[in-house]
């Protein structure tokens, strides 16, 4: 099984990167040791702003035909969601937008599983909310999503590790059913 994880911020500093990057460890390493796995930086697909004049002019980016590959090479898919102003950060929403005209359905009928973190208290519970309802729309089978709050006091940032347990066995419960169905 190959997984793709990334955050959906270009951010160097990502707190979601970090879930990101924990879950696909804790996938790889503990519950389908034989998977494999590929934490994507979202920084190599940067492109123009979408627009239909540019696409018109110069076509789609390899950078979209590029993420749309990953995707479909990926048996499964974790995304960890930044919010910025209630919503998806510009730099995914413009790798999606670019990745959507190539196919509709980006992620291509793949398992997917959403989280969120932040550093305040709803845990970028907004973006998971929108990410959740509309994935399915886009090829996304959303085997289920989870919000971290207060990531700072939630995460052991020397450990790699969740420090909450109940964050991590759903985490870990989650994970699980990515593996059955990936």
């Amino acid at each position: 099984m190959n997984i793709i994880a990334f955050a959906a911020s270009n951010s160097s500093a990502s707190i979601n990167k970090q879930l990101a990057s924990h879950a696909l460890s804790l996938l790889t390493e503990e519950i389908s040791p034989d998977a494999g796995g590929d934490l994507l930086d979202l920084n190599d697909f940067e492109m123009p702003i979408y627009s239909e004049d540019r696409e018109k002019a110069d076509g789609i980016p390899e950078q979209a035909v590029s993420f749309r590959r990953k995707v479909a090479e990926a048996d499964a898919v974790i995304i960890a969601f930044a919010e910025h102003n209630g919503s998806y950060s510009a730099a995914y929403k413009n790798i999606f937008d670019w990745a959507s005209r190539l196919e509709g359905k980006v992620y291509q009928d793949k398992p997917v599983l959403l989280l969120s973190t932040s550093p305040g208290g709803r845990g970028a519970k907004s973006v998971l909310e929108q990410a959740t309802a509309a994935m399915p729309h886009f090829g996304a089978t959303v085997v289920g999503a989870l919000s971290v709050p207060s990531f700072h006091d939630h995460f052991d940032k020397s450990e790699d590790r969740l420090t909450d347990e109940a964050l991590s066995t759903e985490l870990r419960a989650l994970l699980s059913q990515l593996a059955e169905q990936g």
